[in-house]
């Protein structure tokens, strides 16, 4: 039996964490990120109890008794974009949850809050033999850049 649509989402706080915890992870093995506690809990605590750095939402089941599913975006600041950017790291669905439009509304959520705060431009990725997600990105109006995203980790005393 499918699950209904949630009765709502909304912006999570720092008391959402321990409910958020799980999705987390089943993201990162979804991505094959590898899940790393020591320094991803206390960053998702810092991204929820400081709204300079971004939002954090949660979307409930219609009983309102757990979460299934969530968003995270980090602000930045682009001059290519005339100021404030955000990046949406994080878009997640429980597998019970899928197919019923709640990605969907989970984005626009998301754009709209985003907005909402002055951003001008949201940047996410995506792998490319996720079609579904690419399809869901592409009604949004989000397009593929002519560049590639390139990362470094810097930690303390490296050149």
């Amino acid at each position: 039996m499918r699950m209904r649509e949630p009765e709502e989402i909304v912006r999570a706080t720092s008391d959402d964490a321990h409910d958020i915890l799980p999705l987390m992870v089943a993201f990162n093995q979804d991505e094959s990120i590898p899940w790393r506690p020591e320094v991803m809990v206390p960053a998702l605590h810092q991204l929820l109890t400081d709204e300079k750095l971004g939002i954090v939402l949660i979307a409930r089941s219609a009983a309102g008794a757990s979460l299934v599913g969530y968003s995270l975006a980090t602000f930045g600041y682009d001059i290519e974009f005339a100021g404030r950017d955000a990046f949406v790291t994080e878009l997640f669905v429980d597998s019970a949850a899928r197919g019923q439009g709640l990605g969907r509304r989970l984005l626009q959520s998301t754009l709209e809050q985003l907005r909402q705060r002055g951003v001008n431009a949201a940047h996410l990725v995506v792998r490319p033999e996720n079609q579904r997600a690419r399809a869901l990105y592409e009604s949004h109006g989000f397009e593929v850049s002519p560049r590639i995203l390139m990362t470094k980790e810097l930690t303390p005393g490296e050149s």
